[in-house]
């Protein structure tokens, strides 16, 4: 069924490739695993287009959304969920290329892009533009991005006037338990771009992180897992103790960094 929707999107005339990405590009998927398709398009997919081919696949459709991409979301009629991406394949290569090749690190998630690029699954490529695209991006990782991405995201854990560890401190002396999820939410978003930066692997994304980090990951902080699982226990029910949990990861992680002769300050 799914193989019968991949090929009814690659013959309109706007779609120049397809991918797939997440679990079901590689081995560790399921039955019930979800479907994450990206379109590379020339131009605009009309929605009744998109809908008039969906729908003979789909028993529930959200076409149109743009929280994030552009994209439908829906559930095919064997009841596995399948969100569908369209991107234009230039913009995107440009914004990995801001990452890759231009160095720019940015406030957690760095190179999550480069990630779905480098691992997705071509399903269809009329011109080779994505297998180029991947190809050109097939490189190691930059030791200026490592430095990029590691003295940006260390500035905003800790040690300048807006950083995460000071916005907590001051939520927590305000009892603002929405404050507190939000800048913890934060602190941890460039806290794993910097985990994943000093092992030089790309970002897989939001889910998993701990247990990715345990797998893949050579260098990792001291007491790692514990400090997390400490700051998780603090932020709502313990919160006078979360000034020194934060400090425990900031300082191990600084150690981690030094005792690897990885810069991290300027």
């Amino acid at each position: 069924m799914v193989n019968k929707l991949f090929s009814e999107l690659s013959n309109l005339p706007q779609v120049e490739a397809i991918a797939l990405g997440g679990s079901r590009a590689g081995t560790a998927f399921d039955e019930k695993s979800d479907y994450d398709v990206y379109l590379y398009c020339t131009d605009h997919i009309p929605e009744n287009t998109r809908k008039g081919i969906l729908e003979r696949y789909c028993k529930y459709m959200e076409i149109g959304n743009h929280f994030w991409e552009y994209e439908d979301n829906c559930t095919l009629n064997d009841g596995i969920d399948i969100d569908i991406l369209y991107r234009n394949l230039d913009d995107f290569c440009n914004d990995v290329a801001s990452v890759v090749e231009e160095c720019n690190g940015r406030n957690g998630y760095t190179t999550c892009m480069w990630h779905n690029l480098k691992t997705c699954k071509i399903i269809y490529d009329e011109n080779q533009r994505l297998k180029k695209a991947k190809d050109r991006f097939n490189i190691d990782y930059p030791q200026k991005l490592q430095q990029s991405i590691i003295l940006r995201n260390m500035k905003l854990l800790s040690n300048s006037m807006p950083a995460y560890d000071m916005q907590i401190k001051k939520a927590v002396g305000r009892n603002d338990l929405v404050s507190v999820n939000h800048r913890v939410s934060a602190f941890l978003e460039s806290y794993f771009d910097i985990i994943f930066a000093m092992n030089k692997l790309t970002h897989p994304g939001e889910k998993r992180l701990i247990q990715l980090c345990k797998r893949d990951c050579r260098l990792l902080p001291k007491n790692f897992e514990s400090n997390l699982e400490h700051l998780f226990r603090d932020m709502f029910t313990n919160t006078e103790n979360l000034e020194n949990v934060l400090k425990s990861i900031v300082t191990e992680l600084k150690d981690c960094l030094e005792n690897n002769n990885i810069i991290f300050k300027q």
